[in-house]
């Protein structure tokens, strides 16, 4: 199965790609998707909206996770982060794939085995998950986490419904 996680931003949305056969994890590809930030909002949620739909066309993932929300200092932020996850969320619904939602914390915990794990460590095991990856930044690495989080996520699910 091929999963595709996102790790939503208006300015700059991290995506991984991943092999997921049983307990066997393999990188198939990452990188970043990014919007102007001198454009309006609606365009660059637009052209945000079109990357998506174009790697999702391109790679053919067959489901998709995304980091859920965590509420910012600056409630501004907050907001234009949730209208980016939203496209995000309905770019992907739109191609017909299963879409898993998760808490950052529960990401780390998944990937790193602490809920209150630091980007580094994030960054470390998502290497070590996946031998030979050349991770394109942060946004990437945590896109990857949050596929690597739904893989495991979907075994658990498959091994209690046996």
């Amino acid at each position: 199965m091929i999963l595709l996680g996102l790790d939503p931003g208006l300015g700059t949305t991290g995506w991984g790609l991943i092999h997921a056969e049983g307990n066997r994890l393999s990188h198939l590809a990452n990188g970043r998707l990014r919007t102007d930030s001198a454009a309006p909002l609606p365009r660059r949620l637009a052209h945000l909206d079109m990357q998506l739909v174009a790697l999702i066309a391109d790679r053919a993932p067959d489901a998709a996770a995304v980091e859920e929300v965590f509420v910012n200092a600056n409630p501004q932020s907050t907001l234009k982060l949730g209208q980016a996850r939203g496209v995000v969320i309905c770019a992907a619904a739109r191609a017909g794939l299963e879409v898993g939602e998760y808490a950052a914390r529960l990401v780390k915990k998944a990937v790193v085995g602490t809920g209150n794990a630091e980007k580094a460590q994030v960054h470390a095991m998502v290497a070590r998950l996946l031998p030979g990856v050349k991770i394109d930044g942060p946004d990437a690495a945590d896109a990857l986490a949050v596929a690597i989080c739904h893989a495991h996520h979907l075994a658990s699910a498959r091994g209690l419904q046996r």
